[in-house]
């Protein structure tokens, strides 16, 4: 009987230290692999970029044909999405001064 008692305590032990060293390997894979997720998603968590600076402001003698290429590059800007239908707007009517 006593034999038989310590083949069980030793199993028990055993058992015990396997399932522990089981669940520290588990719970260290797991900060691993949220770790390498964190990093790989970390893009989508930067900074949104600077808002670009408004357009200058054109010279008080500027021609029509100047504002109209003004008109053009905003309007490239806009198709690109650089640029909301606000901005646009916005940045328009200061060229057009109304």
């Amino acid at each position: 009987m006593p034999g038989l008692l310590r083949g069980v305590a030793r199993t028990a032990v055993i058992s015990g230290t396997a399932t522990a060293v089981s669940n520290r390997v588990s719970r260290r894979q797991a900060g691993r692999w949220a770790q390498q997720d964190y990093e790989r998603a970390a893009p989508a968590y930067a900074q949104p970029p600077a808002p670009q600076p408004p357009a200058p402001e054109p010279p008080a003698g500027d021609s029509m044909d100047a504002k109209i290429a003004q008109l053009k590059e905003l309007a490239q800007l806009k198709e690109q999405g650089v640029l909301s239908e606000a901005e646009f707007q916005t940045q328009k009517s200061r060229i057009l001064g109304t």
